[in-house]
């Protein structure tokens, strides 16, 4: 049997992962950006507002002279007409006036504060009571008071979404310069596997891995491209692998990553341009023989054939590896976890990080975390499965009512 290559922890393997380069960028019309990854720092060259609005309906005032208004004492106030929407007001107000204005509205010169409606009366067409007072910027948004001009408001690598594009549509930008998406290769290896469509003959088994990784690759924010499936030879996965890494950014390769000797994944990537096996081995479990390596300057992984266990491998290093090529932000680069409570007993052995598959159930004393009992290949136990339990190498297990965290998958 041929000895693991060089087996990495997985903090290892993710410090490596860090150090891939990222893809190019691209202009993209705003409507399409939400779901990108920014490119470039975003520094505004305008206040927003650039005018100061009213944030209610009612009347624009000095607030000084509404000091001491009460529903026993109204303090009384001269119309001098409307504002408009979308309109500069041709009004000025001194003490004791005031203007109508809607929500949204410019102020008047010379009012700083808004009442509003509800704390009004109009006596006449061109007398208005009001019955509290207001302080000085009350219901109103000043100029810059959302963001000042030369304020650094995004940074590169950050992950648009819609409040980030409502942002950039806000100071004018209507292109975004974003990390395009990345295009991820997929190759399933193994004379046992065959296209979903087709009907299985005895020792073979229906490609779970290609459409399993597509969807994560999709989750991602990456696209995944499908090359099909190669049999256990050597000359036919290494033109394979050729071939993807000329289209693709980055490549996976299901199955074929083990010692046994029609393993053939480390021998094909080996003979690829600029070929660097980084690790082989992972001390991860399920899927501790992954391949982690670069060929034509892209990364590539052999991920095991065993559906769970590639598709554990992808959550905690391949979903990473994705984000740095597409730009992420390290600190964005996480999986979502949340507190919970495991329901029983969790053994596991020193030296490998172990990733448990548990359902999630609310009980009235909270959130607790239940093991999916079954084999490791079973794929049902995935689709069961609300996340992961990571028990680090340091540790031998976990107790019942122990406080963790899931990894939300």
């Amino acid at each position: 049997m041929k000895p693991f290559f060089k087996v990495a922890t997985v903090k290892q393997a993710l410090t490596q992962i860090r150090e891939f380069a990222p893809v190019a960028f691209e202009l993209v019309s705003l409507v399409q950006a939400t779901g990108r990854i920014l490119a470039e720092d975003i520094v505004s060259t305008i206040d927003v507002p650039d005018f100061a609005r009213s944030t209610m309906d009612g009347y624009a005032v000095q607030a000084a002279s509404t000091f001491g208004a009460s529903e026993q004492n109204p303090a009384l106030f001269v119309l001098k007409g409307s504002v408009s929407m979308g309109q500069a007001p041709d009004i000025l107000i001194f003490p004791s006036t005031a203007a109508r204005i809607p929500t949204g509205g410019m102020m008047p010169r010379g009012a700083d504060s808004v009442v509003m409606v509800e704390d009004t009366e109009l006596v006449d067409d061109d007398t208005v009571e009001v019955y509290r007072s207001t302080a000085p910027g009350q219901h109103v948004v000043g100029v810059g008071e959302d963001i000042r001009r030369g304020d650094a408001v995004l940074t590169r690598g950050t992950k648009i979404r819609p409040q980030e594009a409502g942002l950039l549509a806000a100071l004018g930008v209507h292109e975004a310069r974003v990390f395009k998406r990345p295009r991820i290769g997929i190759v399933s290896t193994g004379d046992e596997i065959v296209a979903p469509d087709e009907t299985p003959a005895p020792g073979q088994i229906r490609d779970i891995n290609t459409y399993a990784l597509s969807g994560l690759i999709l989750q991602a924010g990456a696209e995944p491209v499908l090359l099909g499936l190669v049999r256990d030879d050597l000359d036919a996965l290494t033109q394979k692998c050729a071939q993807a890494l000329d289209a693709c950014d980055m490549l996976l390769i299901s199955g074929g990553s083990s010692v046994g000797a029609r393993d053939y994944t480390v021998q094909a990537l080996s003979s690829l341009k600029d070929a660097r096996i980084i690790f082989h081995g992972v001390s991860i479990s399920p899927g501790k023989p992954t391949i982690i390596g670069t060929a034509a300057g892209k990364p590539v992984f052999g991920l095991p054939g065993n559906a769970v266990s590639a598709m554990v491998v992808f959550l905690i290093l391949v979903k990473p590896a994705i984000e740095q090529i597409g730009g992420l932000d390290p600190a964005g680069q996480r999986n979502l976890r949340i507190p919970a409570r495991l329901s029983r007993n969790l053994s596991s052995a020193q030296g490998r990080t172990d990733y448990v598959r548990v359902r999630l159930i609310q009980k009235t004393d909270g959130l607790w975390a239940e093991p999916i009992l079954g084999k490791s290949g079973l794929i049902h136990t995935m689709v069961k499965a609300d996340g992961l339990v990571e028990i680090d190498s340091h540790t031998e297990g976990l107790d019942q009512g122990a406080l963790t965290e899931v990894i939300l998958i």
